[in-house]
């Protein structure tokens, strides 16, 4: 097995998620197997209790996992299938570190962070790599590990110790240190400054860990003599100092560094050069092109309590992203706090109430999220009510779904009070309600979740057609609450249709309104098995729709799969997403960080 580390300097948010995941699909197009790691040094177990304002989206895995948003980067990128031991976090290391010492296993010895911890983390890290992750046997040939954090961070220290103590046992030629530093510009003078990424090599050399590559991230390419001063100073070959530039989307990445000879540089340090081949990266060169040749755009309306924090709704943006371009249309997302839509926001700010509502009626389809808390959830009624009335395309998303079924009792069934337990607890008609199986004491890892099965119960609704006609889907869940199925008849009668079910035939997966051109709520996360090449199909029914296209997807199962390749092959100009509407307040987020467009991302 070879390894490649992939650590950051001086600043967070320069985007090592992104260089981990480029790095990973330049490896593959070598003809390499690889798989990924992710090290987070908190000491959560893991980013299932953490606020999206506090680290981003939770990305789901088909086993349960609930990790960083970085693991879905690399899933999207290498088109792999990670499971929660791909996430390693401080708290999982002394978890399991503990639990040994309650067993005995350190019988008579002083548990410490050298060598007890340090040899838990490269234990984890070689049992992991050893997984296999893109449905062949055998493990992978490189794996690929992000250090989360900055160099010198407190927490990660451990790990850098550990780190340093497996670049020495698994030897020269099989581990490559690549290190994402910044090359800041100062406005007064100009000029690339190299003395924070010196500091930062610096400091890393002096934690045990040498960089073979240094990945400068600069807003433009680095200068030659830059190069040459890096090189001196940090004891690394100007050859294998990469420039990491902003640029028009993300799917550039891989092409930076295939352009860079990044690749030759990796494969040499791993003793791979005579083994690999050059990397083969057509789909990704006419993908990057064909976002930056934008055309008709289809302006969806992302409904939401997060709306300051993009990273929130990660995979739903890339998602749409790769719905829109098998669309051949330019995404515009509009971002609309759930929050300015209610009522109260009309008597205390009612300019921001009457912007809202505008960008809400001037989309061509509307988005409600899956989410936590009764904030903004009266603004997502509205929303859903608006798109059921005015034949606007809607697709709801896990509490988008239950909004969906809320609304629609209050409205077409005259059940003023209809609501969740989640948010009244003493409603006497309870639309959805606190699943049997969960826990109400205990938060981490009880919730529903995971890769789950569902049975499609009419054939010819919109949904099964756009999965392409099977009889079942397998899609990722996070959640505690679920449509009550005591009230399923009363709301079937009603005209809302659950066209997708669990094994049990109890537990509502998907529902539509057969009378609306597309109006359609999933239990589940579409957005988590999202592929570039690959679009969700669901999202793929909401663009399309959006488009007024809908009709030609759903009477050709075949041109819905085929779309995207077409898309990528025949030159035509596709999509990308522009942030328009409430100003987005991204902060220390990867997906867009080599973006120098004010909102587009890729």
């Amino acid at each position: 097995m070879k390894y490649v580390l992939v650590t950051g300097g001086v600043v967070s948010g320069l985007g090592k998620g992104v260089t981990a995941s480029s790095i990973g699909v330049v490896l593959k197009a070598c003809g390499l197997r690889v798989t990924s790691i992710k090290i987070d040094p908190y000491l959560n177990t893991d980013a299932g209790t953490m606020s999206p304002f506090e680290h981003g989206e939770v990305f789901v895995l088909d086993d349960g996992g609930e990790v960083d948003l970085d693991l879905g980067n690399y899933e999207r990128f290498l088109d792999i299938k990670l499971t929660r031991d791909n996430n390693i976090t401080t708290g999982k290391i002394y978890q399991s570190v503990i639990d040994k010492e309650r067993r005995g296993d350190y019988l008579g010895k002083t548990v410490q962070v050298v060598p007890h911890i340090t040899d838990a983390i490269q234990e984890w890290i070689e049992r992991v790599a050893m997984i296999p992750v893109d449905g062949k046997e055998g493990p992978a040939d490189v794996c690929v590990i992000e250090l989360g954090g900055t160099i010198g961070d407190i927490e990660s220290m451990p790990f850098i110790e550990a780190l340093g103590q497996f670049s020495y046992r698994v030897g020269p030629g099989n581990f490559c240190l690549v290190h994402v530093s910044l090359v800041p510009v100062l406005n007064v003078v100009g000029e690339q400054k190299t003395k924070p990424t010196q500091h930062s090599v610096r400091g890393l050399r002096g934690l045990g860990l040498t960089p073979n590559i240094l990945a400068c991230r600069s807003t433009t390419a680095l200068e030659e003599n830059v190069k040459e001063k890096l090189s001196k100073f940090c004891h690394v070959p100007a050859a294998n100092i990469i420039t990491l530039y902003d640029v028009s989307n993300i799917w550039h990445i891989p092409l930076l560094l295939r352009d860079q000879k990044a690749h030759k540089a990796i494969l040499k340090g791993l003793n791979l050069l005579g083994v690999a081949g050059e990397p083969v990266l057509e789909e990704w060169t006419c993908r990057a092109k064909t976002c930056d040749m934008l055309q008709d755009p289809v302006r969806i309306a992302m409904v939401g309590k997060y709306t300051g924090l993009s990273d929130a709704y990660l995979s739903v943006l890339k998602a749409l992203l790769h719905a829109s371009v098998a669309c051949r249309r330019k995404l515009v997302v509009v971002w609309v706090a759930a929050t300015d839509l209610e009522e109260s926001t009309e008597i205390e700010a009612p300019d921001v109430h009457k912007a809202a509502w505008d960008q809400l009626e001037e989309a061509n389809g509307i988005l409600v999220p899956g989410g936590f808390g009764d904030r903004g959830v009266q603004g997502k009624i509205l929303a859903a009510k608006y798109a059921r009335e005015h034949n606007i395309p809607f697709l709801g998303i896990c509490l988008g779904m239950q909004i969906a079924v809320i609304e629609f009792a209050r409205s077409v069934l005259n059940m003023k009070d209809a609501n969740s337990t989640e948010f009244d607890a003493n409603t006497t008609n309870p639309c959805v309600i606190f699943m049997p199986e969960g826990s109400k004491t205990h938060m981490g890892g009880t919730m529903r979740l995971g890769s789950r099965r569902t049975y499609f119960q009419v054939p010819d609704c919109k949904s099964a057609k756009l999965y392409g006609n099977v009889k079942y889907v397998d899609e990722r869940h996070r959640h505690r609450y679920e449509v009550n199925p005591d009230m399923i008849t009363e709301l079937e009668n009603a005209g809302l249709s659950f066209v997708g079910k669990d094994e049990s035939g109890r537990r509502m997966e998907i529902l539509e309104l057969r009378t609306h051109p597309y109006f359609v709520g999933v239990q589940f996360h579409p957005e988590f098995k999202s592929r570039p090449g690959k679009p969700s199909a669901l999202f793929l029914g909401l663009i399309a729709a959006s488009c007024g296209h809908l009709e030609a997807f759903l009477q050709n199962p075949i041109h819905v799969k085929m779309q995207t390749k077409n898309s990528l092959t025949n030159g035509m100009p596709t999509s990308k997403v522009y942030q328009n509407g409430i100003k987005n307040k991204h902060v220390n987020g990867s997906h867009n960080i080599y973006s120098n467009c004010n909102g587009v991302h890729a």
